[in-house]
């Protein structure tokens, strides 16, 4: 048994089960055991996971003269990029190497930013950003990116999937939303009910934040009647209170400037459809779906898509305007077509870029899977 299971099975023992959030915060994020805690899962061909980054450098370039035409209107003189969620550092990487290239000038008004809470990563970046060590600067949370005050971008690419979520689902016959928690039996570990802040015998914090107002209720979700009296039993849906935080928190962290995600989402009303019964979790090894979210832990990504819906609700309480919810092929093709017009700044379009491109935006690769939300002050 590997030492990360030890740990939770003794973490379920005296209470007999866990939420799978947290199951899901262990099996990610434990130091030195969770699965992004280990350098070989670095996403890429040979690893677990593909991402825009792994397709090349030219996401990162589209990203930096975005970047840069945002600031410009601004007319700001000193400018921050943060980046949450940086992982190896690549994307960093290609975004500063284009603002050496192509823009010094902004190069020197910039300070890049890395929101990373874990040492070992943020060891991992300052080795692949030490060209540019000068103008990095690492925040362990979001409370030392605040005393700053951000006047510029932050953003993120795939971070938000990742985050700890709760698994509800509907109980048709008693007409009341239930949570999945992780419990142990033998050698495995194994899905268990949860009891509610009004079932259980102790209160924790967690169950009274987590248990809905109302039995037919989900938190982060305003469901029709109509709905609920059709909805099969066992459906289930995820929420993700970390991720609905993190927005709010880097939106009151915003000054000027905006605020951009790329990931895996929905709206509200898409987690509802049919074809979505057992939910939006995936676990991932090796480029290979699973249906096995307990299974292989420390050794598999696990993620769910992102609640786009509650995510601009809680940018829009900060006081955050919308500019969109984008496919990736339709914001990226509009940067694209920008940077076509504009060669001399952005540089030559080489076939290998054109290569890249297709990747990122075609419906069948990258262009539908990811979406990109942007909100602004």
């Amino acid at each position: 048994m590997n030492k990360l299971r030890e740990i939770i099975r003794r973490e379920i023992g005296p209470c007999g089960a866990i939420s799978f959030a947290r199951f899901m915060e262990l099996s990610l994020y434990c130091p030195e055991f969770g699965y992004y805690e280990r350098l070989a899962n670095t996403p890429g061909r040979g690893g677990d996971f593909y991402t825009s980054v792994s397709a090349g450098s030219l996401f990162g370039r589209l990203l930096a003269f975005q970047f840069a035409r945002w600031i410009e209107e601004t007319g700001l003189e000193r400018f921050q990029l943060i980046e949450a969620g940086a992982h190896d550092g690549r994307l960093a990487l290609d975004v500063l190497n284009w603002f050496q290239s192509r823009r010094p000038d902004l190069l020197e008004k910039l300070q890049y930013g890395v929101l990373e809470p874990s040492l070992r990563r943020q060891r991992w970046q300052e080795k692949a950003l030490n060209p540019f060590a000068a103008r990095v600067r690492w925040f362990d949370s979001w409370e030392k990116v605040r005393r700053h005050g951000v006047r510029g971008v932050i953003f993120s690419n795939e971070l938000l999937d990742a985050m700890p979520v709760h698994r509800w689902a509907w109980d048709a016959h008693g007409r009341k939303w239930f949570e999945w928690g992780v419990a142990v039996e033998g050698a495995h570990f194994v899905w268990q009910r949860m009891p509610t802040a009004r079932e259980s015998a102790v209160e924790s914090p967690e169950s009274k934040m987590f248990s809905p107002h109302r039995a037919d209720c989900v938190p982060g979700f305003d469901l029709p009647a109509g709905l609920l009296a059709v909805l099969p039993d066992g459906f289930a849906a995820e929420i993700c209170p970390a991720a609905v935080e993190w927005w709010r928190q880097a939106a009151s962290a915003l000054k000027c400037g905006r605020l951009l995600t790329f990931d895996y989402g929905l709206t509200a009303e898409e987690f509802f459809l049919p074809q979505r019964a057992q939910g939006t979790l995936r676990a991932c090894h090796r480029h290979r779906l699973s249906d096995d979210l307990l299974a292989n832990v420390g050794e598999q990504d696990l993620s769910a898509h992102v609640n786009f819906t509650a995510l601009q609700s809680a940018g829009e309480s900060a006081g955050l305007k919308n500019e969109g919810l984008f496919s990736q092929t339709e914001f990226l093709t509009r940067i694209a077509e920008a940077a076509w017009k504009a060669r001399s700044v952005f540089g030559d379009w080489t076939p290998d870029l054109a290569r890249q491109f297709q990747t990122l935006t075609h419906p069948e690769h990258l262009g539908r899977r990811f979406r990109a939300l942007i909100q602004a002050r």
